[in-house]
């Protein structure tokens, strides 16, 4: 029992690390489930020791034990026993509501009639252990804060899956899930990253939050060593738009399915390593791949594939929270597709690619306000490369963009973060501008 409360007490601890240190483990949801559900075993076993205190009160006494005999072994029961015997079959689950969001502004530099506020996102979900080994995650998400058909918001299911865990640290997840890719994508609430906005490396290259309908494996090994593998739906080249701006902005963001009547003719593969073999060290990488013509009739591009590899790390000494991170994505065999897309503006990219390097820095602390200034600088481009094409066809390649953000994440208490920071668009200075934001998971 003396390790069980310790173990609570280090979870509880654990939870009121800073939003730095919390960004670099499993998401918040996680550690709240676990710790409830630890929680939940240990009222089981409490009420197991009182129903065998009363028991032993009716039970006539032993009888003491011959001069030099050895005492009596003392009775060994598991956990899992306990919650079976003892805990009302209502306290044997475990139900927890999780939920994050986020209010910005931004302000152009050169344009204040640009100047706009947005609910960006709310997300609530929930998770529930059916048993110690099996539950199932879901979270629901709703941007720009009014969907209908004649608004820009957006109602969606971002995770819902069922996970089983096999022990040793191997667990299987069936549905739809985040992918393991980056640095963000699996851990993109508003308290565990820098800046106002997510940075343009992982939603234009790394199309955050990614996620796709599959099944999945997540083990662990060696000292320090995770490792996600899979096979899941994957894109669908079908849905580019050659005249719209939208392919420009995110090659991968364009053609996601996201488990909305997804295209499951073309499988994709997913895998993932990453080390955190030396305290305040993550380091990682993954690869995705998959055709995305899915046998469509009539189209030009049917051994189309799309690739995506990314590698990063993070490193926490002390005070300071310094991050890189180098994606590339690929698109195979585009160049009879986009010979029908001629006399469009936006044709597909054989390949696009970005980086960013990043340092903050906690400089203040008060109790359980923190004050932490960041920088960052990034480059990417969207279409780095195109496939041949016909003399006289070809379209100029993409720029490379390079943005500079400095600014500060101030944490009022241990669930929400105030945010503040300015832009600097190297290549198009219109672009500049001061984000300001509230945000908050729990």
């Amino acid at each position: 029992m003396q390790r069980k409360l310790i173990s609570v007490a280090l979870a509880a601890a654990f939870l009121a690390a800073p939003a730095s240190v919390l960004a670099q483990e499993t998401d918040l949801a996680k550690r709240v489930e676990q710790l409830a559900a630890e929680l939940a075993q240990l009222k089981a076993e409490l009420a197991a020791q009182k129903a065998q205190a009363a028991s032993a009160q009716t039970a006539p006494a032993p009888a003491a034990p011959a001069p030099g005999a050895p005492a009596p072994a003392p009775v060994a029961t598991s956990a899992p026993a306990a919650v079976a015997a003892a805990a009302p079959a209502s306290e044997q689950p475990s139900t927890v509501l999780i939920g994050y969001g986020e209010i910005n502004y931004n302000r152009p530099v050169r344009n204040a009639s640009g100047a706009q506020a947005d609910v960006r996102r709310a997300v609530i979900g929930f998770q529930h252990r059916f048993d110690e080994r099996t539950k199932i995650v879901s979270e629901f998400e709703w941007e720009h804060a009014v969907v209908s058909a004649s608004d820009q918001g957006e109602s969606e299911v971002e995770q819902l899956y069922v996970e089983r865990e096999f022990g040793g640290g191997l667990r299987a997840r069936a549905g739809l899930f985040l992918m393991p890719v980056g640095l963000l994508n699996q851990t993109h609430e508003p308290t565990a990253y820098y800046g106002v906005e997510r940075n343009f490396v992982e939603t234009a290259i790394i199309p955050t939050t990614w996620r796709e309908a599959g099944i999945g494996l997540t083990g662990e090994f060696g000292e320090g060593y995770t490792w996600d593998a899979g096979v899941t739906t994957g894109f669908d080249l079908t849905k580019w738009d050659p005249a719209s701006e939208e392919g420009r902005e995110s090659p991968l963001g364009s053609i996601h399915q996201e488990g909305q009547v997804a295209k499951a003719r073309n499988l994709a593969l997913h895998g993932a390593l990453n080390w955190r073999g030396y305290p305040g060290l993550l380091v990682g990488g993954s690869v995705f791949t998959g055709k995305a013509g899915h046998a469509t009739e009539g189209f030009a591009a049917q051994d189309a594939r799309v690739s995506l590899v990314d590698l990063h790390t993070r490193y926490t000494p002390g005070a300071w929270d310094l991050s890189a991170l180098w994606a590339y994505g690929r698109i195979s065999d585009t160049g009879a597709l986009n010979a029908t897309f001629v006399g469009n503006p936006t044709p597909v990219p054989s390949s696009f690619a970005g980086w960013y390097l990043q340092a903050a820095y906690q400089l203040w602390q008060s109790g359980d306000y923190v004050l932490s200034p960041f920088a960052r600088y990034e480059s990417f481009n969207t279409a780095r490369s195109y496939g041949a094409m016909p003399a006289g066809l070809g379209v100029a390649t993409g720029p490379n963009q390079r943005v500079s953000t400095v600014g500060a994440n101030f944490k009022v208490g241990q669930g929400v973060v105030l945010k503040a920071d300015y832009q600097k668009f190297a290549d198009d200075k219109s672009r500049d501008r001061v984000n300001l934001g509230v945000g908050f998971a729990y």
